[in-house]
């Protein structure tokens, strides 16, 4: 019997009308929710979400002021922009597109942020906020809240579930895990060099797959009544599309299972809209 599929659309809308209710309110007491992104050069998945933001963000009555610099932009330039948004009060959120041009400094770039308008999560501050269990304080990368999103909204409860974690990146798999700890499950966090994987992901009654690797989690790894929540996104062989972490067979053992694509991805934008939201709070506005 095929998985039930969590789909990221349906969550997102319910999403959608708690964000714009907020904004509503936001506005009542004339504060105008603003998102500011960087896009620097014209790397094409990076021109789509950047637009994908102005469109969800037009939806819901947050302005998202997008701003695009040449590829050979200066490190300087970038760092200016950065400083402009940080100190300018009606801009509540700041996000730069990834991946950069290769001369830019990643790091140096991000820690410029202001941690309460860090709408992506990135900075080390918040990072330390989440390591340190104090969510409430922390703005959370989009991706790892989304699978919990997908999870919470579809009815499971995380407390005391054994979640095999396949990932351990610092985008996904690190901020996913200090989630489900706040959250009171038991996890196992694993990788491509993990021992008989296989066997890891056999233990779990939920297993992430957010290693960046196609194909990587397979059926036989699976045991039946499994939730498998699928984060990763990776090019298709023909490079015509996408797929997951998970095998496409997967979903004929698994109970529930979010599609790629079509899950979690789906869910990012409007998580970032909803940080948004948080931000503005947590800089003391809109009270």
């Amino acid at each position: 019997m095929a998985a039930e599929l969590i789909k990221g659309l349906p969550i997102a809308k319910e999403i959608r009308v708690e964000i714009a209710k907020d904004v509503e309110a936001l506005k009542a007491k004339g504060v105008e929710p603003t998102l500011a992104v960087l896009l620097v050069g014209d790397d094409e998945a990076s021109v789509v979400y950047a637009q994908s933001k102005v469109k969800v963000g037009d939806g819901l009555g947050v302005k998202v002021d997008l701003k695009v610099m040449a590829a050979d932009a200066s490190q300087e330039a970038v760092l200016g922009q950065i400083k402009a948004w940080n100190a300018d009060p009606k801009v509540h959120g700041i996000l730069v597109e990834l991946p950069l041009p290769k001369h830019l400094g990643k790091e140096a770039i991000m820690e410029a942020i202001d941690p309460k308008k860090d709408v992506d999560g990135v900075h080390p501050v918040n990072r330390g906020y989440l390591l340190g269990g104090q969510e409430h304080l922390a703005l959370v990368p989009a991706t790892p809240l989304s699978c919990v999103a997908l999870m919470e909204r579809a009815g499971i409860d995380l407390t005391g579930k054994r979640v095999t974690l396949v990932g351990r990146g610092d985008t996904v798999g690190r901020p996913l895990a200090s989630l489900l700890i706040k959250r009171n499950a038991t996890i196992t966090v694993c990788h491509t060099r993990t021992k008989d994987l296989a066997a890891e992901c056999q233990r779990g009654e939920i297993v992430v797959a957010a290693a960046g690797f196609a194909g990587l989690v397979k059926k036989d790894m699976i045991s039946p009544g499994t939730t498998v929540i699928d984060a990763g996104i990776n090019a298709t062989p023909d490079g015509k599309g996408i797929c997951g972490d998970a095998a496409p067979d997967v979903e004929e053992v698994a109970a529930k299972m979010t599609p790629v694509p079509g899950g979690v991805g789906s869910l990012t934008t409007t998580i970032i809209m909803q940080n948004t939201i948080k931000a503005i709070g947590l800089q003391g506005l809109g009270k």
